[in-house]
């Protein structure tokens, strides 16, 4: 019997053939972590080391609230940037990069073949490159950080194969919800999860984050495609760092296969407040917007931001919506300006700020107030994930955000993209 992506790329790990269920031992590729390393060195230091085991496994990437929002968070930004440089970690990235994520596929570090772990859950991004990446709590950071490693139960396995393609006007964003919502948010629970099908293999990397990304979203370990040329295209003008793919066994077993046919959908929304309470555009068209948010590490790249920009173009923001918009790092920034994407969303009346993380988390430029309704390009929408309890957060892709900025309602995007 063969073997799984996970089964396989763990059996190297560890020096030894692993099975589903079993808890094993390895040393990951890369361990990175952004604003919670202020908390994640506390508990190093509390575990009595004073020194990483080897720094040149850490990654630090400034982004959740950046630039620092109040003095709470300016601390927590000195405390790392000094633990940075007590313990010679030389790859820091401060607040003017971007959202770890994308900064970790732009600066090549989504390797095939590697083991990534990151203090965050959206760490499964990087799967779409062929690593194990998943997100794992900040006292396992520590830990490493101590001894350089950490230990995995071996996930179960399985496949979402996608069966044809979707029509003009449904991005991958749409495609991705629709997945989460057919298999729920507890339907890959600690599963590896790998993506198929001639759909994504048709796709960017820009574009095949997205389903990595949302993996987690339906409470999967990770969110693996099977690297090809794209995947060494895009790794070969950002890194020179050698690696080795690893692919299932043609004959490897899995719990369960999930076909899933995307042939006929339309553009999807998820609606408040779950992830998985997704549902066709056309049953919430017309439902009103004070906010419209384009960023994140799930929708903010320039393919995304290409998008936006021809919808909006020769348009105005209805006069009661805002647009917030953030690019997913400094680089998209700069690619988006010299584009004219940036123009052409400001002359529309849509704000562009700095690359980060922003209000996607709550933390600032563009929290929303209680009552207020907001559509936006991120990966949640549960309740206080903006920083407002009581606002109502609705999930979809750039050109549904973009076309419902414009209407002040939530708006189906192919009217504007005929």
């Amino acid at each position: 019997m063969g073997l799984t992506f996970a089964e396989k790329i763990l059996s190297d790990k560890a020096g030894k053939l692993v099975v589903p269920g079993e808890i094993i031992e390895i040393t990951p590729d890369w361990a990175m972590s952004h604003d919670n390393t202020a908390a994640i060195s506390k508990t190093f230091y509390d575990i009595g080391v004073d020194k990483l085991y080897n720094p040149d496994l850490h990654i630090i990437v400034l982004d959740h609230c950046t630039p620092a929002a109040n003095e709470k968070y300016a601390q927590n930004h000195k405390i790392v940037r000094e633990f940075v440089k007590k313990q010679g970690i030389e790859k820091f990235y401060d607040i003017n990069a971007g959202i770890c994520h994308q900064v970790m596929a732009e600066e090549g570090y989504g390797l095939p073949g590697t083991v990534i772990v990151g203090s965050d859950s959206h760490t499964t991004h990087l799967g779409a490159f062929g690593a194990f990446s998943t997100g794992i709590g900040r006292s396992e950071m520590a830990v490493i950080m101590a001894s350089g490693k950490i230990w995995f139960r071996v996930p179960e396995s399985m496949r979402v194969i996608l069966l044809g393609s979707p029509p003009g006007g449904v991005f991958p964003k749409d495609v991705a919800l629709y997945i989460v919502g057919k298999i729920g948010a507890d339907g890959a629970i600690y599963r590896s999860i790998e993506f198929s099908g001639p759909y994504l293999e048709s796709l960017s990397m820009d574009y095949r984050v997205v389903f990595s990304n949302l993996s987690v979203e339906m409470g999967a370990k990770n969110g693996y495609i099977k690297p090809d040329d794209k995947t060494f295209a895009y790794l070969a003008l950002r890194t020179k760092r050698a690696y080795q793919p690893v692919y299932p066994d043609p004959d490897a077993e899995y719990i369960e296969n999930a076909e899933i046919d995307i042939t006929n959908i339309a553009p999807q929304v998820a609606c408040p407040n779950t992830v998985d309470n997704v549902k066709p555009i056309g049953e919430v068209v017309g439902t009103p917007v004070d906010e419209a948010f384009f960023g994140t590490c799930n929708g903010s790249r320039l393919v995304d931001w290409k998008v936006v920009a021809s919808i909006l173009k020769g348009r105005k923001i209805h006069p009661d919506t805002r647009l917030i918009c953030i690019p997913a790092s400094t680089r998209v920034y700069m690619d988006a300006l010299n584009a004219g994407y940036v123009r052409t969303i400001m002359e529309a009346g849509g704000i562009v700020e700095n690359a980060g993380c922003g209000p996607c988390l709550g933390a600032h430029q563009g929290v929303p107030a209680p009552g207020e309704v907001v559509i936006s390009t991120a990966n949640r929408n549960f309740k206080g994930r903006m920083g407002s309890r009581e606002a109502e957060i609705y999930l979809a892709s750039p050109a549904t955000v973009a076309a419902s900025a414009i209407k002040g309602v939530i708006s189906d995007p192919r009217e504007f993209l005929l």
